[in-house]
């Protein structure tokens, strides 16, 4: 595999490295799983005779999990690299999900769960140093979003297998789970383990970026804004929800909420396509503005919508602002976090600022459902995307300086701009290193 994200003669290449796509793989098998094992995990706890607070705590136990390890994942991958870490954090996760299919009782089923989120939390945050790592400059946006898509395309497909093998067995889902992972654990380590790019800078030479100095830096603030607002919007209330809402609210039967996560993940899915690019040639700051911007007016309006076709139109104006912002916040915390540094703390920030939101988002916006009205809770939880606003608008935009020239070369040639053919900047016709984001 290539030991370098740039041709020798100086060029900036346009192709992700390989080592990118098998974290693209990998990650499409890990979100199968995972949407595999969604239906079952409510239905298998209640079978111990518990009620729906209690179902619902297992649920939450993951994310809960999550958080509190988080810090260590980051201290994980400083300590012994991006890679082992991934491979074993997959690892964990498969033997805790398998096990649950043979819990003997809910505390059992309840402490395997909580187990699984220290491996979930272990191969996240080294899947985004990784990326990071791998990724060029100029070239991060656009990994981010075929990353995402991974997941994304994952989710999708896995509730469906899910559904089936329910119906089989309850606990079916779990062992396939369980394989998936270590279908991708194996996946990850057979086509990294002889990578030399994905073996770069593993010595402690490298200097440790710490949370106090990331913190400084107005872009990385935004995208914890941000990351936490997505974390309360997307992954916390739209679950929780929607459910709910449509039962509830437009009297309409519970499968116009799957179709509802459907339409979401189709717009999202399609905007991906091409959001990452642009996050690599317009920069991140605009089009993390627009994504918080049109999914915070899109959930203000799913709340008021009294009819399904309002409500799959917000569902999907949603989606399109999620595929915006996703790729731009993620090429943000890459661009401050650079390749030059250990990140690992600091991107475990970055994902805690999304666990706090799924865990605080679906509480909040509950009380405020059941207590004063689905448009309160929506119209809140709105806010939240616009008030994260604000310090992306106080931010600077961190793409780097030679991504641009790069990209304005690119963009002339392909308009027929260049008398003598597409040539792009190169290291002798670039004077200095790519720009660094500043605080």
């Amino acid at each position: 595999m290539s030991t370098s994200a740039e041709p020798a003669t100086g060029q900036l290449s346009n192709r992700l490295p390989r080592e990118v796509w098998v974290l693209v793989a990998a990650s499409f098998v890990i979100a199968i799983g995972f949407g595999i094992v969604a239906p079952a995990l409510p239905g298998f706890a209640a079978s111990f005779d518990v009620g729906v607070t209690a179902s619902s705590i297992v649920i939450s136990a993951f994310a809960f999990t999550r958080l509190a390890f988080a810090p260590v994942s980051g201290k994980l991958v400083t300590f012994f690299g991006e890679r082992p870490v991934y491979v074993w954090g997959l690892i964990i996760v498969a033997v805790s999900t398998g096990a649950c299919a043979f819990a003997g009782d809910y505390w059992q089923l309840l402490i395997l769960r909580g187990l699984g989120g220290t491996g979930s939390t272990m191969f996240t945050v080294s899947a985004v140093a990784l990326l990071i790592r791998l990724s060029p400059p100029h070239l991060r946006g656009r990994a981010s979003g075929v990353w995402s898509t991974g997941f994304l395309l994952g989710n999708i497909t896995g509730p469906i297998v899910g559904g089936g093998l329910v119906g089989i067995s309850i606990k079916l889902p779990f062992l396939t789970y369980a394989v998936a992972l270590l279908v991708a654990a194996f996946v990850a380590w057979f086509f990294l383990r002889k990578s030399t790019l994905a073996a770069a800078n593993r010595d402690d030479s490298r200097p440790l970026f710490t949370m106090r100095e990331a913190v400084r830096h107005r872009a990385y603030r935004a995208a914890l804004a941000s990351n936490f607002a997505t974390g309360w919007t997307m992954f916390g209330v739209r679950m929780a929800l929607i459910p709910l809402f449509v039962t509830q609210a437009l009297r309409e039967n519970e499968a116009w909420a799957g179709i509802s996560l459907s339409v979401f993940a189709g717009s999202n899915a399609l905007v991906l396509l091409f959001s990452g690019k642009l996050a690599d040639t317009r920069g991140r700051r605009p089009l993390a503005i627009g994504g918080l911007g049109i999914t915070g007016v899109a959930m203000i309006w799913l709340g008021f919508t009294d009819s399904v076709p309002a409500f799959l139109a917000a569902s999907l104006v949603a989606g399109v602002g999620a595929g915006l912002l996703t790729p731009a916040q993620s090429a943000a915390v890459a661009d401050v976090v650079g390749n030059e540094k250990r990140g690992g703390p600091v991107l475990a920030g970055f994902q805690m600022a999304a666990d706090v939101g799924t865990i605080l988002g679906p509480l909040l916006a509950g009380v405020m459902a059941e207590n004063l009205s689905f448009e309160t809770a929506f119209a809140v939880t709105g806010f939240t995307m616009l008030l994260a606003l604000v310090p992306w608008l106080l931010s600077p935009e961190t793409l780097p300086k030679r991504a641009n020239e790069h990209t304005a070369a690119v963009v002339a040639a392909e308009s027929g701009c260049l008398d003598e053919g597409p040539e792009l900047p190169t290291g002798e016709r670039v004077a200095g290193k790519p720009q660094q984001p500043q605080p």
